[in-house]
């Protein structure tokens, strides 16, 4: 590798409102580790959350944020499908059912967040 090799990729997802998209990404367990609240604000601008070596960014969107515009797919992955996919619906998101394509035979499934982006959950 070289020295200029890139180590790190994180997104980052400008979102309507940050307690709505932290709240759902809570529930896919991820926990905010830092987050940047502007003086006379009471909701943060932006946070970076964490779960493992999953990660993500959230931005307050200065603009409306359009479902039907959002051309990137979150891949995240998990070692139990089926224990994911029950725990998302008892904390009360509405998963997709699980599929098994050629490509992950161990399963996967479609959640859409608050701001339309989509998150597909896969077992590795």
């Amino acid at each position: 590798m070289s020295d200029a090799a890139v180590t790190a990729l994180i997104p980052l997802a400008h979102v309507q409102s940050m307690t709505s998209a932290v709240s759902f990404y809570e529930k896919l367990g991820l926990e905010v580790i830092n987050s940047v609240t502007p003086e006379g604000e009471e909701e943060p601008t932006w946070a970076l959350m964490r779960s493992g070596r999953a990660e993500i960014m959230l931005a307050q969107a200065s603009n409306p944020v359009v479902a039907a515009q959002q051309a990137v797919l979150f891949y995240t992955y998990t070692p139990d499908i089926s224990v994911t996919h029950a725990a998302l619906r008892t904390a009360g998101l509405s998963p997709g059912q699980i599929g098994r394509p050629f490509y992950n035979p161990g399963g996967e499934f479609r959640l859409t967040d608050p701001d339309g982006y989509v998150v597909y959950v896969a077992q590795i």
